[in-house]
């Protein structure tokens, strides 16, 4: 379920709080949350899945993204995250694909080879086709 895209990041479609253990596991020490509570009606509320990261020692960031697209806000908030994170990184939403595009995103925004980050993803099943254009931007911005 979970898919590697660094020594130091996974991303996964929807969790479940027994998956928080395997996550465990596999060292994860921070959980971010890129799914909106209610966007489905069987999926788990994010203070559930909060409460079994805390609770087995692991720290949790709920950046919901919306298929509105991306905002400022959320490369701030997830390049932020990934910047405190002390040990392997779980990001998670309907399918994976938002965590891993806003992953590449932020790693654009930071100097990031947009070419590597778009193979990166590749390797893991997604792809970055949708936001290409914004990673050379933020890439060119910096």
């Amino acid at each position: 379920m979970l898919k590697t895209l660094t020594d130091e990041i996974f991303v996964a479609p929807q969790i479940s709080v027994a998956d928080v253990e395997e996550a465990k596991a596999l060292g994860v020490t921070l959980v971010i949350n890129n799914r909106p509570d209610h966007e489905s009606p069987d999926q788990p509320e994010g203070a559930e899945i909060e409460a079994a990261a805390r609770a087995a020692g692991m720290a949790y960031a709920a950046i919901p993204v919306t298929h509105a697209g991306f905002s400022a806000g959320q490369l701030d908030a997830m390049e932020k995250a990934l910047g405190e994170a002390q040990g392997k990184v779980l990001a998670f939403c309907r399918s994976g694909t938002r965590s891993t595009l806003l992953w590449a995103l932020t790693r654009a925004r930071v100097g990031d080879n947009c070419d590597k980050l778009s193979a990166t993803a590749a390797r893991a099943g997604y792809d970055l086709s949708p936001v290409r254009p914004m990673m050379d931007a933020l890439s060119a911005g910096r």
